[in-house]
């Protein structure tokens, strides 16, 4: 998202991403090539062991022993070290989990008894930095301010990773405070990790707020990331880095102990290469906790696999909304999602036009404010069992500390949301109440009638577009997208890559009703399998 002009009063009261798109239907191995000029690690001469390697694939070197836990960790940990924090320096790896390795053993030591937990068993996996780890590791949000922050507890999302045999890499890097601190931020910059770059083009920026999660996963630096989203901050970085990205219904994942934005729309999931990938994570991370309300409403909504839905026939039958209000704003967009629409009508589906309800208009500045009240409440409470060393324990306390260290901790844009989001009052204003009223109700209305009126499966637009050149003094520059409205609904939505221009990937979303996510991989798979328009990054300089 832009998590600061997603708050604005838009056409679609949030994000607009820019996306331009070629209509070309190339091989992966034909735009991968065409894309590999003055590329200091191109896919042609990448020679990573685990290149573009899948679950699948790497479950099954550990079961034919070519491969073990430890030496598929080992790889992806070589891997941060010479593409992350070396050669393209991508930085988008915060932190390394000193416990990565004596995991990998133990998980290698269970399989040689015997002991699968599970397809995610010995799998290498990357959290963003605001997902509580009760190790050797700091949450910090990639904030100054809460360097020194080591929670006693894992978040619950991560005792369920943890418990399906998944290896916890490390933390990713992230746009500071999930981009909710400065209206002109620069997607992908924290005090803490500075600025992830995007592995196509390395001026180019990853979007956020999880761009740690979208740039390392996309460069192969682990098999699946996880992220968080409030309005966008999943899908867009999965868009600009090429890769899935599932945002699920809010409840379906836990967010007790993820820092928060927004009890109402904050959720994390998968990013992977693959949508199969992602969706081996999802089922195991689900479950009713009682540290979060929201997750009661997945009772009888949720499965432990959803693994059944990849149905490479899933578009047969099925009809597909689309918003054309959320194209024309460039050309390029126009004519490569009238490619994917014809790829999908080719694979059966029905694609029918309908109009940007009117429910959606004017919902930014009650938007703003339900994120701006959320987040002071929330963020207090979280701090109350925090540990920073700078001692903070109020959203007031990290204004006032990072007015006391400026230079560090705000060189290029300053703290205008944090400032704001103070300034409210608690969750019984009336302000609140009634904007809350109105975002939540009018973006489910909205989506749930088209829905209706014509009979649709699902909701798709374009997630966003080719990455925009990174300027930590200007800020972001995006164009359009199509993230807020189930964002704001707190219902599902798919990212899918759908092409590239000049070497940038953009995506195609799907979205529709709460706990439609079954419906919705199998509409996400099917498209994938059909285009088949993932490509490695070339981690080209310049274009």
């Amino acid at each position: 998202m832009k998590r600061r002009n997603f708050l604005r009063n838009t056409a679609l009261g949030g994000i607009t991403i820019p996306l331009i798109a070629s209509g070309c239907t190339n091989t992966p191995e034909t735009k991968a090539s065409s894309g590999a000029q003055n590329n200091e690690v191109s896919s042609q001469k990448d020679s990573f062991k685990l290149l573009e390697a899948t679950v699948a694939d790497l479950q099954k070197m550990m079961e034919d022993g070519s491969l073990s836990a430890r030496q598929i960790t080992e790889l992806y940990l070589d891997r941060i070290r010479s593409i992350d924090q070396k050669g393209p320096a991508l930085n988008s790896v915060i932190e390394i989990n000193p416990e990565a390795l004596s995991i990998a053993e133990q998980l290698d030591k269970e399989r040689k008894a015997g002991k699968i937990r599970g397809p995610l068993h010995g799998i290498p996996i990357l959290i963003k930095d605001n997902i509580d780890t009760g190790d050797n590791m700091q949450t910090t949000a990639g904030a100054l301010v809460m360097v020194g922050n080591q929670p006693q507890t894992d978040a619950f999302i991560v005792t369920k990773m943890r418990n399906a045999g998944a290896i916890l890499l490390g933390k990713t890097n992230l746009s500071e405070w999930a981009n909710f601190r400065s209206t002109r931020s620069s997607s992908g910059w924290s005090g803490r990790g500075g600025q992830t770059k995007n592995p196509y083009v390395l001026d180019r920026n990853p979007c956020g707020s999880s761009s740690g999660s979208g740039a390392s996963v996309s460069a192969n630096l682990c098999a699946i990331a996880i992220g968080t989203e409030t309005n966008g901050s999943i899908v867009c970085p999965s868009n600009a880095n090429g890769v899935v990205g599932i945002k699920p219904t809010v409840g379906l994942w836990s967010r007790s102990g993820i820092i928060p934005i927004s009890f109402t729309q904050d959720t994390a999931g998968p990013m992977a290469r693959t949508v199969r990938d992602a969706v081996i994570l999802l089922g195991p991370l689900t479950g009713v906790d009682t540290n979060d309300a929201k997750t009661v409403q997945s009772t009888g909504k949720s499965f432990p696999d959803y693994t059944p839905y990849l149905d490479k026939n899933g578009l047969t039958g099925t009809r597909i909304g689309i918003i054309r209000d959320m194209m024309g704003f460039h050309e390029g967009v126009d004519i490569a999602l009238e490619d994917a629409f014809e790829a999908m009508r080719q694979k059966g589906a029905e694609i029918i036009d309908v109009e940007f309800p009117e429910e959606w208009q004017g919902l930014g500045g009650a938007g703003y404010n339900v994120l701006l009240y959320e987040f002071k409440d929330g963020v207090n409470k979280y701090l109350q069992t925090a540990n920073p060393s700078s001692g903070v324990k109020t959203l007031e306390d990290i204004i006032a500390w990072n007015i006391e260290n400026e230079s560090e901790a705000m060189p290029y844009f300053k703290q205008e949301i944090l400032k704001a989001a103070h300034a409210k009052g608690d969750l019984n204003t009336q302000e609140y109440l009634e904007a809350l009223e109105k975002t939540v109700n009018q973006s489910r209305k909205g989506i749930e009638r088209l829905l209706r009126e014509h009979n649709l499966d699902a909701l798709a637009g374009p997630t966003g577009g080719p990455a925009w050149t990174t300027d930590v003094i200007n800020g972001d520059k995006f164009g359009g997208g199509s993230s807020s409205p189930a964002a704001r609904a707190g219902y599902p939505n798919i990212t899918v890559p759908a092409g590239l221009v000049a070497g940038l990937p953009f995506g195609i979303s799907f979205f529709a009703e709460a706990f439609a996510e079954p419906r919705l991989i199998k509409i996400a798979y099917a498209f994938e399998q059909a285009t088949k328009q993932r490509v490695a990054p070339a981690f080209k300089d310049k274009l």
